[in-house]
């Protein structure tokens, strides 16, 4: 049985193809046409899934959606209803787009589908999931575990923000919810709002800002802005927000309690809005902490599975997991919406075609998250001919040699390998590399090669086998979903001096051994490499290792600022020769900037919105 996942029309837009519940491919619309969270119709994503598989859209036997459009119409409408007069003029604006994108969303998903397959009958198999089914979805079953709690966080899909299931074999059972205008998800982006990132790709920015800050107003929160109960449920006083009736997400009242306006996108960070981002991550890590506890002891599981946007809280992962109230925790790596499409998928093989699960005894189902494009060698080679590059094709052995020895010498180096990855995460497919060794490279390559704020930090790519030796964690983490400490013998004491610096003034301090990947707390958002699911990089690092003696490198995505991380070979020659990236590798074509025509090089900087 094959089906096809989709997510659409609000922001990811992505694909998912599975067959006799196996995934064979999933890909975000975005890496496609260059638009970064692109929210139209995955049409392209599609067609790659399609072409993976070696089939048409007419051989698939259901089409699921990942959400339920009327469902979403209905919540909208009754907002507005609800809080009128109130926001009329945004009710105005946005009644056009409604009845194009929700009320009529399944006709339009329809004509879209049947101008591939005239002859399919869309009525009987293009088929809806609820929205936080399909999160619970795509955290349960490509999950390694026959059971397990699972914890679902975002903004809001129809009405849920919040979801705790069980799943058991081949269900999973909603147990508890908590509905919109509620929201956990909402409440971040509120603050990324406040603090002047973008909501929806904001988030993160505020989650890496937060350790240069104290989180002063965490009480002013709790007092005034979140309800939280034991158990994690909880109320927000919608007073504070517009996010129901408005265009914007906080209001005047909120300002008034913070004391100042929200900040205006690009202007100099201030030690207050440091402080502001760790008080809402300190927030939302005490809810998800007693979500984690309740549901533990509410269904006795001892595994527990993640997904939805919050699930990209890797700080939040991390301290739930060394909360020690379940003994597993594994998170979906395309959490976010754009997972939605294959979650969409698996309830309905599982759920609504109640086909059986089949465990493979170890790792989770999810390939390691390369599940998008690969390039045969001789493709490459036509491709990076055709855009003019020049470039060495070397053996296989001798590209790892080439590239291990590059790193060693601090260099910036763009690694282009195998399948692209699903999920907002490079994972040593489509990633920049650098020595964290260096006390230099992390600015050099926030300022230089990724054109984006000083202060964001970088993550390590370990040896699955050496990953005690240098962090505080000796377990799996492959989607670099968890964060944990740097080894306390592997830290640099501070000085009296240095402890005594405020907000980035602590960030030139060298805190450990690899300075470049330990953030301002001493912790690192951590991927661990595993030779099954990526043998390449997992040989490029222990070659790295045999001439450096450590076991770790930089891995950021293979991208600038505001950019879809590349797909293509073209993507990653545009992307090198518009940025200080100094080493380029392409399957086996190993390419140094020097040897480049400098008529190439692009202004890259200003080539994409800002996010």
């Amino acid at each position: 049985m094959r089906v096809l996942g989709l997510s659409a029309f609000y922001h990811d837009s992505a694909a998912a193809l599975i067959e006799d519940g196996n995934i064979v491919a999933a890909a975000q619309e975005e890496r496609f046409t260059r638009k970064k969270h692109d929210p139209d119709f995955p049409t392209h994503a599609i067609e790659y899934c399609l072409a993976e598989a070696g089939m048409a859209l007419s051989d698939v036997d259901f089409v699921a959606f990942y959400d339920k459009p009327f469902l979403k119409f209905e919540r909208l409408l009754e907002t507005y209803v609800a809080y009128a007069p109130q926001g009329f003029q945004s009710f105005r604006m946005a009644m056009p787009l409604w009845l194009k994108e929700k009320l009529f969303q399944k006709s339009l998903l329809r004509k879209k589908l049947q101008s591939h397959a005239p002859e399919f009958d869309w009525e009987e198999r293009l088929l809806f999931a609820e929205h936080h089914q399909s999160h619970a979805a795509s955290a349960f079953y490509p999950s390694p575990f026959q059971s397990a709690a699972v914890l679902t966080m975002d903004g809001v899909g129809e009405w849920t923000t919040t979801s705790l299931s069980q799943g058991r074999d081949n269900s999973v059972e909603m147990m508890r919810e908590i509905y919109f205008p509620h929201s956990l998800g909402l409440l971040y982006s509120a603050f990324t709002y406040y603090t002047g990132f973008r909501v929806n790709s904001g988030e993160y920015k505020v989650m890496g800002l937060a350790p240069y800050g104290e989180p002063k107003y965490s009480k002013l929160i709790l007092d005034n802005v979140i309800d939280v109960k034991e158990d994690g449920s909880f109320r927000l006083d919608l007073s504070y927000f517009d996010y129901c009736t408005g265009l914007r997400m906080t209001n005047q009242k909120f300002d008034e309690l913070f004391g100042a306006p929200a900040r205006d996108p690009e202007t100099p960070l201030t030690q207050r809005e440091m402080d502001i981002a760790a008080s809402i991550q300190d927030v939302t890590e005490e809810v998800v902490l007693r979500l984690g506890r309740s549901i533990a002891t509410e269904t006795g599981e001892k595994n527990l599975c993640l997904a939805g946007g919050v699930a990209l809280n890797c700080v939040a992962n991390g301290k739930l997991l060394r909360e020690n109230c379940f003994e597993n925790i594994w998170v979906q790596p395309a959490a976010g919406d754009a997972g939605g499409a294959l979650g969409a998928a698996l309830v309905t093989y599982h759920h609504f075609q109640g086909q059986p699960r089949k465990l493979n005894g170890a790792a989770d189902s999810m390939k390691g998250a390369y599940l998008g494009p690969a390039f045969a060698q001789d493709d490459i080679e036509a491709r990076l001919t055709a855009a003019g590059a020049k470039f060495t094709v070397l053996s296989s052995a001798e590209t790892i040699d080439k590239t291990a020895a590059a790193l060693a010498a601090e260099k910036a180096v763009g690694w282009f390998q195998g399948r692209m990855e699903f999920g907002p995460r490079a994972l040593g497919g489509r990633s920049i590399l650098g020595d964290p060794r260096s006390p230099t490279m992390q600015k050099t390559l926030n300022l230089r090669v990724k054109y984006r704020e000083s202060f964001r930090p970088f993550a390590p790519s370990v040896l699955r086998e050496d990953v005690a030796e240098w962090f505080e964690m000796d377990g799996d983490s492959p989607y670099m979903l968890m964060v944990a400490g740097v080894r306390e013998d592997r830290r640099i004491a501070m000085t009296d001096d240095e402890k005594a610096l405020f907000g980035i003034d602590k960030l030139n301090v060298p805190r450990s051994e690899i300075p470049a990947i330990t953030h301002v707390d001493y912790s690192a958002r951590i991927q661990t490499v595993h030779a099954q699911t990526n043998p390449r990089y997992h040989a490029l690092i222990s070659a790295f290792k045999a001439k450096t003696g450590c076991p770790v490198v930089i891995n950021t995505s293979f991208n600038v600022r505001g950019e879809p991380i590349v797909c293509t070979p073209e993507d990653a020659f545009r992307c090198f020769m518009g940025s200080d990236i100094e080493v380029l590798v392409v399957g086996d074509c190993y390419l140094e900037k020097e040897d480049q025509d400098p008529a190439l090089k692009l202004n890259y900087k200003d080539a994409f919105e800002l996010d």
